[in-house]
């Protein structure tokens, strides 16, 4: 039975995309609504199982392991001040007004503050092939979000421990930070030195396409590195693909493996998002969806953007860097589950805050497709 969903998504997101593009907006975009489209909410033909939500964790892991080889390191140093404002700001905007709004909820303070961190997390992915397909990746907005994803990761991944801990959790703050550091230590060290002795190992064997399976092979260790230290494993795919942007294996990598994500796993990726949500009983929190909503967008695009601006970034560029960090994705996902199993959350608000998160996907691409729509910004380089 997968296998004819798979080709009903592929099929589906191909011609959605198309028609995206054809009405001026990113291709992303129409990916995202075929999948609530084919999903349990209108047609009711695809259904989230664990099948799916595999192979679109593959499709994620490999759109961030793309965009680490298409990372132009230089520039990254350039905007690691911007990355660093742009990150901290992210969070600190939507952690204090995401706060007093769980107050206003008559949340508990501990409740309350779940709720600000929950609306402070970052996913990247869907702004990585937004700005992919504006051809905007490579520019000092586009490298100044994937640093900023970094340190926002560190820090809500942090904070999320030390709430934990205050909450009852069987949680060791002191364990989770050193984990971090372990793993961003043992990362850049492999990334430097082991990755490219791997690649010599594998670019002369006697067997079809092992510089691409070798490629596939760091991408995956790393991911699966990242998530057993309690980093995202998109992060760790992604600083996989910068190791490899180093070495003289980089193009060739870069093509095979870009042809094999876009041709399944990403786009399985786009539209099981759209898959995984139910919209029953949304009607009975129409008004908190909105409030919400409206919260976690201007609260991640203002406060980032801030940080870009304090950096030195124009205006323009920084409404561009704050668009970027807008999407929740995953890691809100993640973050939401955590809070309904400790009790941190309503089963109520749980499904009320899953809407939102979805919100926040569906409107980062054309968010960035209207700020850049008079052309670039800055140049890729």
């Amino acid at each position: 039975m997968f296998i004819l969903q798979l080709a009903a998504i592929l099929f589906a997101s191909k011609i959605a995309g198309d028609i995206s593009a054809r009405l001026g907006q990113p291709a992303v975009l129409g990916k995202l609504l075929i999948g609530i489209i084919l999903g349990p909410t209108v047609l009711g033909l695809i259904n989230d199982t664990e099948i799916l939500k595999e192979v679109s964790q593959i499709g994620v892991i490999l759109l961030m392991f793309i965009a680490g080889l298409e990372t132009d390191v230089d520039q990254l140093k350039r905007t690691g001040k911007a990355a660093t404002y742009v990150g901290v700001l992210g969070i600190v905007v939507p952690l204090l007004l995401g706060y007093m709004a769980g107050i206003a909820l008559e949340l508990s303070t501990i409740q309350a503050v779940f709720l600000g961190l929950l609306l402070s997390a970052t996913s990247v992915s869907i702004s990585v092939q937004a700005l992919k397909e504006m051809n905007q990746l490579k520019s000092k907005e586009g490298t100044a979000i994937l640093g900023a994803a970094v340190i926002d990761d560190i820090l809500v991944i942090i904070a999320l421990a030390f709430l934990m801990s205050l909450a009852g959790g069987d949680v060791q703050l002191g364990a989770v930070i050193v984990k971090k550091v372990v793993f961003f230590a043992v990362a850049i060290l492999l990334a430097w030195k082991v990755v490219p002795v791997v690649l010599r190992f594998f670019a002369p064997l006697r067997v079809d396409e092992a510089l691409i399976s070798a490629g596939l092979i760091i991408c995956f260790s790393f991911a699966y590195l990242a998530e057993a230290t309690g980093v995202a494993a998109i992060i760790g795919a992604y600083i996989a693909g910068l190791g490899i942007s180093f070495t003289d294996y980089k193009e060739e990598i870069f093509h095979k493996v870009e042809t094999i994500s876009y041709s399944i796993f990403v786009p399985v990726f786009f539209t099981s998002i759209g898959v995984a949500v139910e919209f029953s009983n949304v009607g009975q929190h129409l008004w908190l969806i909105i409030g919400l909503s409206v919260l976690a967008i201007l609260t991640k695009l203002v406060g980032a953007a801030f940080g870009a601006k304090l950096a030195g970034f124009e205006w323009r560029s920084s409404l561009a860097v704050g668009a970027g960090m807008v999407s929740r994705g995953e890691v809100a996902l993640i973050i939401a589950g955590i809070g309904l199993e400790s009790n941190l959350l309503t089963a109520d608000l749980f499904a009320v805050l899953i809407v939102v998160v979805l919100i926040t996907t569906l409107v980062t691409p054309p968010l960035l497709k209207m700020i850049f729509k008079r052309g670039s910004i800055s140049q890729p380089v």
